[in-house]
């Protein structure tokens, strides 16, 4: 009987890590090749991991709800014939290894005995192996990583947590007792601890629902966004009768010729990509004192899935893109969200966001940033209204096609005057649209 090891596999160029959320096979279930054997989260996206051979699985090295690296092994399935990969024995004699020096080492033995005089299994709070790795390498006591408020699943602290309160603590040293010594009162350095929320009142007919993994997500990204940034939005109305007509025009020759529908949205983000081009003060995040100028213009596009919650998949390179390229993205894009069938590395590395909220009949809105991201525009729905009409004879009222842009930028490094310049050169592109290009 041979032994393989099941890696967690590289899903992306910016994906180190995921999530186990589920075992779908138990130690001792045979399992065929290519047939799942757990189920992972990045930050928005989950996915199964297959099996790469056919087995029976005879261990599992990491419970649900761990962190895993990629490229680590999580799991061991026996096969027919072969020998034990060497990785595993490169394992076992490294743990040899460490167990003779300890032996032959006394005062390594004590220095680590030092490190790890932190018993962590002490507390009832659940702690994966990398947060508890963290913690012993950083000396965090038993006590502080109680008080971590968590954000992970049921308040779990997650390996975010433990670094910013590690990035966030005093640097004085913590006595191991209490000492009976008056001592002056200093002013805390830490991060401020963040207020418990007020109590809910529960009525008999009430139903309490647990938020999903994905919702508690979100929640935690906006409220980090709002608390991060310095929120400030532009409005701007814009005349779209021409592309209305326009699009009236081809889209029934577009769906017939590449048998996919063609919506608004290819138009507006083909807009946003050149106002970019042109403002690339607006292709930027913030990296504490630093200002990163981003090369690409990867443009996300803020997608509703079925559940009700929210995904953001990336139009990657999108000024390189015409736009019957910049419909078959959107298109794919949009379709994989709907089907939950995105990769992790399709919602990463976007560099400026799109959120079209006149899909819901909102006419603006105001949305918050997608960290760490300095803008975000959302597209109102388009309207039938009277407008004063400007011709060479005079101005007269008619009936146009018209829709709210609201810009929501950061202003620690978003000026009104770059954020209300982006938002009305997005508008000029929409208005000047040609009414006579070929699609």
């Amino acid at each position: 009987m041979a032994r393989f090891e099941l890696k967690l596999p590289k899903m992306g160029e910016s994906v180190a890590e995921a999530t186990i959320t589920n075992w779908l096979k138990q130690v001792g279930d045979k399992i065929e090749v290519d047939e799942a054997v757990l189920e992972i989260a990045t930050d928005k996206v989950d996915s199964e991991v297959p099996s790469e051979v056919s087995g029976v699985l005879v261990e599992q090295l990491f419970g649900k709800d761990d962190l895993v690296q990629v490229g680590q092994t999580i799991a061991i399935i026996e096969t027919e014939g072969g020998e034990v990969s060497s990785t595993v024995e490169e394992s076992v004699s490294t743990e040899v290894v460490t167990e003779l020096t300890k032996m032959i080492s006394p005062e390594s033995t004590t220095v680590k005995e030092n490190a790890t005089s932190n018993d962590y299994s002490a507390t009832e709070k659940f702690l994966s192996p990398l947060v508890k790795n963290i913690a012993k390498e950083e000396g965090v006591s038993v006590s502080e990583l109680e008080a971590i408020a968590g954000t992970g699943k049921e308040g779990r602290v997650t390996k975010n947590d433990i670094l910013e309160y590690v990035k966030n603590r005093t640097n004085q040293p913590v006595a191991a007792h209490p000492i009976a010594i008056a001592a002056p009162v200093q002013k805390p350095t830490a991060a401020p601890v963040a207020q418990k929320a007020a109590p809910v009142s529960v009525s008999g007919g009430d139903e309490i629902v647990e938020m999903d993994r994905m919702r508690k997500l979100i929640a935690g990204y906006m409220v980090a966004s709002v608390q991060t940034s310095a929120h400030v939005q532009s409005f701007i109305e814009v005349d779209v009768t021409n592309i209305v007509k326009w699009r009236e025009k081809n889209k029934n020759a577009f769906e017939k010729r590449e048998g996919e529908k063609f919506t608004y949205t290819p138009i507006f983000m083909e807009a946003v990509a050149k106002a970019i081009k042109d403002y690339p003060g607006m292709n930027i995040s913030v990296d504490g004192d630093y200002i990163i100028k981003k090369k690409n213009i990867n443009l996300g596009m803020a997608a509703s899935l079925p559940n009700g919650n929210l995904i953001v998949p990336v139009i990657k390179n999108a000024d390189q893109l015409n736009l019957v390229g910049m419909a078959k993205a959107v298109n794919d894009l949009g379709g994989r969200a709907k089907a939950g069938k995105l990769k992790p590395d399709d919602t990463q590395g976007g560099t400026y966001t799109v959120t079209n909220v006149g899909t819901f009949g909102s006419v603006f809105g105001t949305p918050i940033l997608n960290q760490p991201q300095v803008g975000i525009l959302a597209l109102g729905a388009i309207r039938k209204v009277p407008a004063v009409i400007e011709t060479p004879e005079g101005d007269f009222i008619g009936i146009r096609q018209k829709m709210f842009l609201s810009h929501s930028y950061d202003h620690r490094v978003v000026d009104g005057a770059l954020g209300g310049s982006f938002v009305k050169r997005v508008a000029e592109y929409l208005e000047a649209f040609d009414v006579n290009r070929d699609l």
